[in-house]
């Protein structure tokens, strides 16, 4: 089993919730404020350790099966898996921003945001 932070698509209501097999949500949760936050296109999120802000989420403990079978595959190439701080402090897995991809002209910065549901609500 491992904890990993979702901020995205995989959150519950999102379209790629059902890639969780059922795992249930242990909590909401927010990062510690050490991240920008991207909006890729408006594909998808992308957190990345260069900035302080928060990004809203939502914790789940995933078997790895899950995560290698299910989770993993479904992730765009500009993500990678990689371990972020929670705002308690503690550690959780997350899909983030690979550097090589930070000057992406597909990139908003939505770090004032920090909630995905919240900057897509806002599109008009």
């Amino acid at each position: 089993m491992a904890l990993i932070f979702l901020n995205g698509g995989g959150m519950r209501g999102g379209p790629l919730h059902h890639q969780l097999q059922g795992t249930p949500l242990l909590c909401v949760a927010r990062s510690a404020p050490r991240y920008r936050y991207f909006s890729v296109g408006d594909r998808f999120p992308a957190m990345h350790a260069s900035g302080s802000g928060r990004v809203v989420g939502e914790v789940y403990d995933v078997p790895l099966t899950v995560l290698r079978d299910h989770l993993l595959p479904a992730e765009p190439p500009e993500l990678e898996i990689g371990v972020i701080e929670l705002a308690d402090g503690s550690a959780a897995l997350a899909t983030v921003l690979r550097d090589a991809y930070l000057d992406s002209r597909e990139l908003t910065d939505i770090t004032a945001v920090g909630d995905w549901r919240a900057y897509l609500a806002g599109k008009p």
